[in-house]
């Protein structure tokens, strides 16, 4: 790709009033204000739209992103608008483009389109680019009208990382023309330098083994900056497709942000992979980490969010002597597209971009109709309503595609061959949601559009190491959902109503039986209270009481194994799978593999028997037509509360 030369210009169409930076304003003759915009892991969110729920949303879209970049330069002359990677897949008009449209010669992709029609300077390569192989990415590229940078992705390797053949280049130097306090132009070189995760090698093997190998990151940075020096690069950035992750460097770590802004050279880090936002509290705590300031090691940083969330921001005060600028001082902070008020419901700060949206629209129109067409077919019904009282064909098929997907990832790795299981929970049960508030697909065609129905939350797939006693008690946990029953009770209410449905985890390939005659071990917050109670009972493994000592794979979602709902086992230390794929799109892979799915639930998990003694629930009205076929448990029918919850009799 070709270097390029051109003056800063200041746009005026804009979406508010233009806000003049102290920089901007303190700056005299040989000073000059820098503006460095981010945008990060868009993931294909061009559009302010959810293709699987099909409907509008005001918190995602490159579209709106955009709007905020035609403020920045509205705001001040000298601006670079800079991607950090995660553009090509994520959602699905990305699977629209790669599975079923494709790009011919000629074509361009359409998040490549939004981003030429936003005017960015230059960008680099996330770890998601590689998931429908180098040819598409190539293709995909090729539409780019800005410089693509990745270093540290090499089709052959050399004796260091200088001699290497790189994938795209792994910098560029940006001739630019910056407008200084007095007026005057001068000339700068701003190299930009990209890096992405090394562990694509393993979350996309089958695409890149023998075609492209991963080094280090501050390897490759280290052996990298000082030839940009040399070639003249007065300030460099850094497009870091890697989270802010220990502060230390480790070899071919994943999140190496922290190390990498020690590098010398490195003026600027441009953050991502993380999906998180900084500066920000998230991040409060990392060792040289300013997370107020947004400084890493000192040096500007910044993360915007993700899906187009956000766009981050790093303002730079330059001074030229003898001919070369520094860094005198600088500023981060992050501009988001909507705001979340006390009610929890979202405000947009800003509207499309005509130019954005018409550059895409097409492709738009055809990704729903995508999403409305069936992936796939189901033999049964999946629905909810009594996913709180028995094994339940809705969560039965998400552990199922889990559970596929990690044994793929855990090939050729050192926990190849561990017994994996799956977790899983029902997360629409009614509760505050209301009665309607219950996954319902009939048996017959599944459209994409129908997995927001079976996963609600755009989490990603993680698989944790544990032991069978962490199995265990990873059980009594989920157990918590419900209240103790005393043996001979009549309609004992069965249902904790603080204990979200969410942290009910069944856990699929083990069987097991709830005896609610034993009170919690733990409370709804997951912490420990009732040390020697045993809820748990008949725990087996393939038939054979499972072992406490045995090891474990366990397939579920980043929030659960990085400890949310506090579950033994996951903490975030015991995660050996960090999977680059949503929980939904892996559902979306398995229904298109397998064709037609049969979701019937293998009530691999019962009640212990309690003769002479029932438990009232609450569901939907809509469980009517389903509950005949619930098995291992026996129903009856009461009647319909005042909040239009249909209540149920169940014997024990």
């Amino acid at each position: 790709m070709s270097l390029t030369r051109r003056t800063f210009l200041t746009t005026t169409a804009f979406t508010g009033l233009a806000l003049v930076h102290p920089f901007a304003a303190r700056a005299q003759a040989n000073q000059a204000h820098l503006r460095i915009a981010e945008t990060t892991d868009l993931h294909v969110h061009v559009w302010p739209y959810d293709y699987y729920a099909d409907k509008p949303v005001d918190t995602v879209g490159l579209a709106r992103t955009a709007a905020l970049v035609q403020d920045v330069r509205a705001e001040a002359g000298n601006t670079l608008v800079l991607d950090n990677g995660d553009f090509l897949q994520g959602n699905p008009l990305g699977d629209f483009m790669a599975y079923e449209r494709g790009l011919k010669a000629g074509d361009v992709h359409p998040v490549i389109a939004a981003m030429n029609a936003v005017g960015f300077d230059a960008a680099t390569i996330g770890n998601h680019e590689f998931n429908y192989g180098l040819e598409f990415l190539e293709k995909a590229l090729a539409g780019a009208g800005f410089p693509v940078v990745l270093a540290n992705i090499v089709r052959e390797q050399g004796a260091q990382p200088t001699d290497d053949t790189t994938l795209v280049p792994p910098y560029v130097i940006l001739d630019r023309e910056l407008t200084d306090g007095a007026g005057q132009t001068h000339p700068i070189r701003i190299g930009v330098i990209g890096f992405t995760p090394p562990q694509v090698m393993r979350w996309d093997r089958r695409h890149l083994e023998g075609n492209v190998s991963a080094r280090d990151i501050v390897a490759t940075a280290e052996a990298w900056v000082p030839r940009m020096k040399e070639e003249g690069a007065d300030i460099v950035v850094a497009l870091s497709h890697s989270g802010i992750g220990p502060a230390d460097h480790e070899e071919m770590m994943e999140n190496a942000s922290v190390p990498l802004a020690a590098v010398p050279g490195i003026d600027v880090v441009l953050t991502g992979h993380h999906h998180r936002e900084f500066p920000g509290d998230a991040y409060a705590d990392v060792p040289n980490v300013d997370a107020a300031a947004g400084t890493i090691h000192g040096k500007p940083a910044v993360m915007a969010g993700f899906w187009g969330s956000h766009m981050g921001l790093v303002d730079l005060m330059l001074e030229r002597e003898g001919g070369e600028w520094r860094i005198a001082a600088s500023t981060s902070e992050l501009r988001p597209i909507a705001l979340r008020g006390e009610d929890r419901s979202w405000t947009p700060q800003v509207e499309s971009v005509d130019a954005v949206l018409a550059a895409t629209e097409a492709d738009h129109q055809a990704t729903l109709d995508y999403v409305r067409r069936a992936v796939g077919k189901t033999d049964a019904p999946l629905h909810s309503y009594f996913a709180l009282v028995a094994d339940d064909p809705s969560v039965q098929i998400v552990s199922i595609a889990q559970k596929w997907y990690v044994e793929q990832l855990l090939k050729g790795t050192a926990n190849e061959g561990l017994p994996v299981l799956s977790a899983a929970a029902p997360f629409k049960a009614g509760g505050r949601g209301g009665p309607d508030y219950y996954t319902d697909v009939p048996a017959g065609d599944v459209a994409i559009r129908n997995v927001a129905d079976l996963y609600l939350y755009p989490n990603t797939v993680r698989a944790v190491k544990i032991t069978g006693a962490q199995v265990k008690d990873w059980l009594e946990r989920s157990a918590g959902i419900f209240n103790q029953v005393q043996p001979g009770a009549t309609d004992a209410p069965l249902l904790n109503p603080d204990f979200p449905s969410y942290n009910f985890d069944v856990i699929d390939g083990v069987e097991y039986r709830i005896d609610l005659s034993q009170p919690s071990k733990f409370d709804s917050e997951g912490a420990l209270i009732n040390p020697d109670a045993n809820r748990i009972v008949d725990l087996t493994y393939q038939g054979a009481p499972i072992d406490p000592e045995a090891e474990f794979i366990v397939a579920t979602n980043n929030y659960r194994a990085g400890g949310g709902g506090s579950f033994p086992g996951a903490d975030g230390s015991t995660t050996v799978v960090e999977a680059p794929d949503t929980n939904r799109d892996v559902i979306v892979r398995y229904i298109v593999e397998q064709g037609t799915i049969s979701p019937s639930a293998d009530a691999n998990w019962t009640f212990v028997p309690m003769d002479g003694t029932s438990v009232l629930f609450e569901t939907g009205p809509s469980a009517a037509a389903y509950a005949a076929g619930v098995p291992g448990v026996t129903l009856e029918a009461l009647d319909t509360n005042e909040d239009g919850f249909l209540r149920y009799r169940m014997s024990l």
